[in-house]
């Protein structure tokens, strides 16, 4: 009586394909998931650059004093910001709310900070602050001293 199996060679030259699959699929997708995350982070500035440019439209070229300014309905001097729309404070709101930090030690916060530097110095203020704020340029970077330049 003949038996059929696979022979240890086989089985080696298996192992080794699955290997080599294995070493070329890994690196590809923590690229992705890295990849992903600058996605995001790209789109979220974008969604603030264009949200003060609106605020800019409407206030005479001037951009508001913190990103909070975004969210809130404002008269059109910019100076006072309140909750709910009135007849005096009628102009916005250009965001519901400031998009989370989507990437590096600073992910997930939702903060601004004021900065006087444009672009901002590699010194980034506390944890919970997810980007950085220029109000005199209306320019808007992520707290993360790798991507000041985005």
């Amino acid at each position: 009586m003949h038996r059929s199996a696979f022979s240890l060679i086989e089985l080696v030259i298996v192992v080794v394909i699955i290997g080599i699959i294995g070493a070329i699929a890994v690196p590809r997708m923590s690229r992705g998931a890295e990849g992903a995350s600058e996605a995001a982070l790209i789109a979220d500035l974008r969604v603030l650059r264009d949200a003060l440019d609106l605020y800019a439209a409407e206030h005479g070229g001037k951009y508001p004093v913190s990103l909070t300014g975004l969210i809130r309905y404002t008269n059109e001097e910019g100076s006072t910001m309140v909750a709910n729309k009135t007849p005096t404070y009628n102009l916005g709101t250009y965001l519901r709310a400031i998009p989370a930090c989507p990437t590096g030690s600073h992910r997930g916060a939702t903060a601004g900070a004021g900065t006087g530097n444009n672009p901002p110095v590699a010194e980034s203020p506390a944890s919970h602050v997810g980007w950085l704020y220029h109000a005199a340029s209306g320019n808007v970077w992520v707290n993360d001293q790798n991507h000041f330049d985005k």
